[in-house]
């Protein structure tokens, strides 16, 4: 019986393994399993490990060169009396720079007139541009094309938007004053009234960056879940209260990046009134009347040459927009403990 056996069992048997082992593999020599360690014995080339760093190296290079740089050299400029004919020529007077924006009666001035303006041109602009943004999110025919006329605005060039805006507020032939003529109304002197002028910047503000926010707006009402106007429309609620209650809440982030972007952008005005006033210049008007801190701030370094005052003013304006959204993030917190504790 011995002699009908499998060749490959015998083979098996001599080596002490399974029959299928020694079928698909040698008899005499079979293959010992691999051990399973665990570890990676490939060794990751130095370069690749360093690869990451270089992809955002230039991004740091450049943040470094034109973000932190500029800042921390302008602290510095602030704390001397440099004048722009001999700026290596620099007086170290420490906080002297700033304490002379307390005393100065120019820079309350045009800290009163960039929050005037900045109010008067903002709270306008975002509202229409939530009113144009929920117009667009309606189906409409051809609502590429209206998208394209609300942006085209923020595309037009700040001094061809001012210059044509001056014209339209022109005091003798301007329209502005023809239409409250046709309507019975004295004319205005739109470029150096006190309040006019202010209003007439703002209008130039309202008209470029409306379109602007309004795109942000409808994107972020694209995202809103369609369910849930179905589902209000359901319970009876009207459009206006579908808005109220489930669009406004959907875009809170957009609204609140937009009240950021618009509050730090009125605080930089510059190129509205700069172009606004026939020949006012840097000076806002014959009295000051609109003249923001981003004009004061040209007028001190650009105009009477005093670099460090104007780097003093640039950081003056950094630490109000850091006061001001420490506050409302105090304000927020307050709230928001409230609301839990009730």
């Amino acid at each position: 019986m011995a002699d009908l056996e499998n060749p490959a069992q015998d083979a098996a048997r001599a080596v002490g393994g399974h029959p299928r082992a020694a079928a698909h593999g040698d008899a005499g020599h079979p293959h010992p399993p691999t051990p399973r360690t665990g570890i990676n014995t490939r060794r990751t080339p130095v370069g690749s490990r360093w690869a990451p760093y270089a992809l955002v190296a230039p991004f740091f290079l450049f943040l470094g060169a034109f973000g932190v740089f500029p800042l921390l050299a302008t602290a510095w400029t602030s704390l001397h009396r440099v004048e722009l004919t001999a700026p290596a020529e620099a007086e170290w007077v420490g906080l002297h720079n700033y304490a002379r924006l307390l005393d100065d009666a120019f820079f309350w001035n045009a800290l009163a007139n960039t929050v005037v303006i900045g109010i008067a041109s903002t709270v306008p602009q975002l509202l229409l541009a939530l009113g144009v943004a929920h117009l667009l999110d309606v189906r409409l025919r051809g609502r590429g094309v209206f998208r394209v006329v609300a942006l085209a605005p923020y595309a037009t060039s700040v001094a061809a938007a001012t210059l044509v805006f001056a014209l339209f507020y022109g005091r003798d032939h301007g329209m502005a004053n023809w239409a409250l003529g046709a309507a019975g109304l004295p004319p205005v002197d739109w470029q150096n009234g006190p309040w006019a002028s202010k209003l007439a910047v703002s209008s130039i503000v309202v008209w470029r960056w409306t379109g602007y926010n309004a795109l942000i707006y409808l994107a972020a009402m694209q995202t809103v879940p369609r369910e849930l106007y179905e589902a209000a429309a359901l319970d009876g609620a009207s459009r206006w209260r579908q808005f109220l209650h489930v669009t406004l809440p959907g875009i809170r982030p957009a609204i609140a990046f937009t009240v950021l972007v618009s509050t730090i952008g009125a605080t930089q005005l510059f190129g509205e009134p700069l172009l606004f006033g026939s020949g006012a210049g840097a000076s806002g008007g014959a009295d000051h009347q609109f003249q923001t801190l981003g004009l004061y701030l040209y007028e001190q370094g650009w105009v009477n040459l005093h670099l460090g005052r104007a780097a003093a003013i640039a950081w003056a304006m950094l630490l109000i927009l850091v006061v001001l959204f420490g506050a409302v993030r105090l304000l927020r917190a307050g709230l928001a403990r409230e609301r839990r504790a009730s």
